[in-house]
């Protein structure tokens, strides 16, 4: 008999703890989780959140195994929240790394023994792509310019390269930014004074 075509649209991995108010304190405070729901009353069961996934937590015996880690986090950028880790005293087993697997992640070990990985895809896969640079004459908005700059420091690529990247992507009608990028543009938007709209170069005229 032939597998159904099955349509899976949210995955939640459960740990089983032996205090939900404990549990949900540790999630919420300490890794930055948001407090989804509670059930029952004391509570045996909760959901926290970290973006789009949901972890479920249920009242019982942890049953932890040191070899294995309960659960792999890919989010938008691990060097910020492995910082914010750090700077709540979590307990960090394996710190921050680029692996040979392609990604940059890091483990923390929470209050009943299990251990979570967090880490984002690194973009260096693959193998070299032999080109020659050339220099172009460019003009910048001066807040752009700015802003840019700020941006490949952000990303520890250089200002050129990081330049390719948007081409690249937008000659595939693609975006080259995570969200946790796009609000930290955001936030540089605001540092830099830039108050025009994605269409304004139509509009800009020089001094």
């Amino acid at each position: 008999m032939n597998a159904p075509a099955v349509e899976c649209e949210q995955l939640h991995p459960t740990l089983v703890v032996s205090d939900i108010p404990e549990a949900v304190d540790f999630y919420v405070n300490k890794l930055g989780f948001v407090l989804g729901f509670t059930w029952g009353e004391p509570p045996r069961f909760a959901g926290v959140n970290l973006g789009r996934v949901q972890l479920f937590l249920s009242k019982g015996t942890p049953v932890p195994s040191p070899s294995n880690g309960a659960a792999f986090f890919v989010v938008g950028d691990a060097d910020a929240l492995y910082e914010f880790h750090r700077a709540n005293g979590v307990e960090i087993p394996e710190p921050i790394a680029d692996r040979e697997y392609g990604m940059r992640d890091y483990a923390v070990r929470d209050l009943y023994g299990y251990n979570l990985a967090f880490g984002h895809n690194l973009m260096t896969g693959g193998p070299p792509v032999e080109i020659e640079r050339v220099d172009v004459a460019v003009r910048i908005e001066k807040r752009l310019a700015a802003l840019l700059e700020d941006l490949a420091r952000h990303k520890r690529m250089s200002v050129s390269s990081c330049l390719e990247e948007m081409i690249l992507h937008t000659n595939e009608d693609a975006g080259p930014h995570t969200k946790s990028t796009l609000r930290y543009i955001q936030e540089l938007k605001r540092k830099h004074g830039i108050d025009y709209d994605c269409h304004a170069s139509y509009r800009f005229i020089e001094k």
